[in-house]
């Protein structure tokens, strides 16, 4: 059952990859999301660089609670490295995943600290 999940997960992301690609203006906030942890990046497409990570399993990240809180954490914790990083626009790539839960927890937490898309 879990290799249809994946191949589902992996036809949608191509359709949303399709349609959005992050530019130096305004590059891409992408969301994994494991059983564990919850990672974002920020992509600059045009050269295929990160410019931003942040995850819920890396060392600077102090965040306890549900893994929903966590995702807030993480999305603010994004946000505030981007706008230091001089990035305050993104496209947000939800990466296959359903918006809802903690990918919209995250998205939530990074526009409460600022970042617009």
């Amino acid at each position: 059952m879990a290799g249809k999940k994946i191949s589902r997960r992996e036809r949608i992301k191509k359709g949303i990859r399709k349609k959005l690609a992050g530019s130096e203006s305004r590059p891409r906030l992408s969301v994994y999301r494991s059983n564990k942890g919850i990672y974002a990046q920020i992509i600059n497409d045009e050269t295929g660089n990160t410019i931003v990570s942040a995850s819920s399993l890396s060392k600077d990240f102090s965040g306890a609670g549900s893994k929903t809180d966590q995702s807030i954490a993480v999305g603010r914790l994004v946000a505030e490295k981007a706008l230091a990083a001089g990035v305050k626009e993104v496209v947000f790539d939800r990466n296959g995943y359903l918006y809802h839960g903690r990918i919209k927890s995250l998205a939530d937490g990074a526009r409460e600290a600022g970042l617009i898309f």
